[in-house]
């Protein structure tokens, strides 16, 4: 009779080993590659290209890319059914820029002349 993977841990691990084990894995899985976020989300690289209504070659290109538009990556996050947040960190504190986020109710402050 099979037994599923819990079962096994659950038999073979301490529970201090498993803590260190979630939190690792929680650890890992903030931190992806666009690739592998395609892939923990269930799509195929032809799938996710045909609904941004682009070439396969394309969104290769684009998932091997260091750099893209800002714009970009916001269109590819949402058809994976997320949403881009940039986020600023400094010593003093975190930022959450809304320049490129189209929905948000902030106004843009103008220098006076």
């Amino acid at each position: 009779m099979a037994k599923s993977f819990d079962d096994l841990v659950s038999r073979t691990m301490s529970k201090a080993s498993q803590r260190r084990a979630a939190k690792r894995t929680s650890s890992l899985l903030r931190e992806m590659l666009l690739s592998e976020l395609r892939k923990a989300t269930g799509f195929s690289q032809m799938a996710l290209a045909t609904k941004l209504k682009m070439k396969q070659p394309s969104l290769s290109k684009l998932e091997n890319a260091g750099d893209m538009q800002v714009t970009t990556l916001k269109k590819l996050v949402g058809a994976l059914g997320g949403e881009l947040e940039i986020v600023c960190h400094f010593p003093k504190g975190d930022v959450r820029l809304v320049q490129f986020d189209r929905t948000s109710t902030r106004r843009r402050l103008t220098p006076y002349p």
